[in-house]
């Protein structure tokens, strides 16, 4: 075939006039409102905030009623017994201030290197 012979019938794509239309029988979406994003107040935060504590709390209970049993504690020349529960929230509390102690050394050095480079390039 050569290109100005012309297609047989069943090749010819129908012409768009004469496609079927489909009906809906859903009721089209409600036009889109304009909707108004929710403020996160300082409320709302301390709200949460105060729901996730008292959830850790309830936590730390079950685990200090599960974790009885006295064990026998030596830190630098220090000894005693206490619950074995006890002793593990003593050294994660002790570990969450060192982590503490970093971060605050690393955000003061921070302060200086800002507070350095402002007075650089206001000079």
């Amino acid at each position: 075939m050569s290109s100005e012979e012309p297609l047989p019938p069943a090749a010819v794509p129908p012409a768009p006039d004469s496609r079927p239309t489909v009906q809906r029988t859903e009721p089209a979406p409600p036009p889109a409102s304009k909707a108004v994003p929710t403020r996160v107040t300082r409320a709302a935060v301390i709200w949460s905030a105060v729901a996730v504590s008292l959830a850790v709390l309830v936590l730390l209970i079950i685990f200090f009623i599960q974790n009885q049993d006295m064990v026998s504690v030596k830190f630098l020349g220090w000894e005693g017994r206490l619950a074995q529960g006890v002793a593990f929230f003593i050294a994660a509390v002790g570990g969450g201030i060192l982590v503490a102690i970093a971060g605050g050394a690393r955000i003061l050095q921070l302060r200086r290197t800002e507070r350095r480079r402002r007075r650089v390039t206001n000079l």
